[in-house]
């Protein structure tokens, strides 16, 4: 990171994906206690990562159809406690420029946000630190956190369990839960995602499917990340959702996320 470039920090858990790709039967597993290596071999700073030693991690054991490309995911919870506000207040704000949530603990992460929110009040428009937050699962008390995001994320799971058919349907019902200005994201898969924004237009990209398809583990929050970092750095909303359509769409055409750069 160049000198005084500020960066982008995500808040979430961080599950171990155990993956067995297979023809006909799961291959045997190897030991995998490897996480924050592979976090730093992938050039993701872990030093705010909050250790807990007596703790196990959540882990999926994910088997991947080599003729398919489908998956089939057998998750184990595991004992870590989420990220609180007070292993939040260790972060500096002032060296970031974008904090994106994964909604998990809403009360403890609406604290963190209302944090950075005063931060901002003090701060010049272009210091301010922008909010993004993605709500995948549908459980009625992360639907608060979408109010708080500058940009908010929702899952084709989440629209579909409102009724809504499409990306499009889905953004036009729930827009009222953000906040006034805020942006609101939906990708669905093979069609592409759809996104508005303060302006209130409907932008749409189709997907970029890849000619053969390997390992779609990961895609979604390969499209987040991929728009987050469109955004941040000041690409317009169609060329920042149509960015995420295509890595999103070349991590499906390859194992794990070595390649896609």
């Amino acid at each position: 990171m160049a000198a005084g470039e500020k960066r982008i920090l995500c808040v979430g858990l961080v599950c171990l994906d155990v993956i067995s790709v297979v023809e006909a039967f799961p291959a045997e597993d190897s030991d995998t206690s490897f996480v924050l290596d592979d976090l730093r071999r992938y050039g993701v700073d872990a030093r705010h990562a909050v250790r807990q030693p007596a703790g196990r991690l959540p882990a999926s054991i994910v088997i991947a159809s080599t003729s398919r490309g489908t998956r089939t995911i057998l998750h184990a919870g595991g004992n870590l406690p989420d990220v609180t506000a007070r292993d939040f207040e260790r972060v500096d704000l002032s060296q970031y420029k974008w904090i994106h949530w994964e909604a998990r603990n809403a009360g403890e992460q609406a604290a963190m946000v209302r944090r950075v929110e005063r931060h901002n009040q003090s701060r010049p428009a272009g210091e301010r630190v922008r909010i993004s937050v993605e709500v995948e699962k549908p459980r009625e008390e992360l639907l608060p956190l979408m109010a708080l995001g500058h940009v908010v994320f929702i899952s084709k799971d989440l629209a579909q369990h409102f009724g809504y058919r499409s990306a499009a349907e889905a953004l036009r019902g729930l827009r009222h839960r953000v906040q006034p200005g805020a942006t609101l994201i939906c990708a669905w898969a093979e069609a592409g995602a759809d996104a508005v924004g303060p302006d209130g237009e409907l932008v749409h990209s189709d997907a970029f499917p890849p000619e053969t398809l390997v390992d779609t583990l990961g895609a979604g929050d390969t499209f987040n990340a991929a728009v987050i970092f469109a955004l941040a750095e000041g690409k317009s909303l169609q060329d920042a959702l149509t960015f995420g359509c295509r890595i999103a769409g070349k991590k499906c055409g390859i194992e794990g996320f070595d390649g896609i750069v």
